[in-house]
């Protein structure tokens, strides 16, 4: 049977806002876990596949009207190309530099993304590599990035189900 996943992201926003303490605990309780890294990133994994196979980011899109996300010279290189404009040009139409990056990293000038039509990015194929891996939750050692899954529990309803499954999964239990 199919569980059903919360996706609406105003519920998200405000379940995550009220549930802020019980989140910063349960990462607190993973950072001291007993259990190896391994298999909170096996857990992580499996709970990800089942959850984006019956979330739909089209119906969404909220990472792209949210995060800024930041952009290497290979990602520009790529969009520009793709649009068939010059690096030069791509970053005066469409990037800033990136102040707390380095000098070679930028992020789009407005907010959402510039390449966001009807919830969909008009330039996936070449779309930034950070894009590209979001939400993050396929990547070896989730306990080490804990913090960047929990700040994104607000922002995207597979990172929200994810986490709530970990901690329905992992959550210790009171003793009987």
């Amino acid at each position: 049977m199919k569980k059903i996943f919360e996706t609406d992201i105003v519920h998200i926003e405000k379940h995550s806002q009220r549930r802020e303490a019980e989140n910063w605990e349960f990462r607190c309780f993973l950072k001291g876990s007993d259990l190896s890294v391994s298999k909170i990133d096996s857990i992580v994994k499996e709970l990800y596949r089942e959850v984006s196979a019956q979330i739909d980011c089209t119906q969404c899109g909220n990472c792209c009207k949210v995060i800024q996300p930041i952009l290497k010279q290979a990602d520009i290189t790529k969009l520009a190309a793709h649009l068939k404009l010059t690096v030069t040009e791509f970053k005066s139409r469409f990037l800033k530099e990136y102040e707390d990056g380095d000098k070679d990293d930028f992020v789009f000038t407005t907010m959402p993304c510039p390449f966001l039509e009807n919830n969909r990015c008009v330039v996936y194929e070449q779309r930034p590599h950070v894009c590209r891996s979001y939400p993050h939750l396929h990547k070896k050692d989730f306990v080490f990035r804990v913090n960047q899954a929990f700040s994104n529990c607000s922002v995207c309803p597979i990172v929200f189900n994810v986490y709530e499954g970990l901690k329905q999964t992992l959550r210790p239990r009171p003793a009987p």
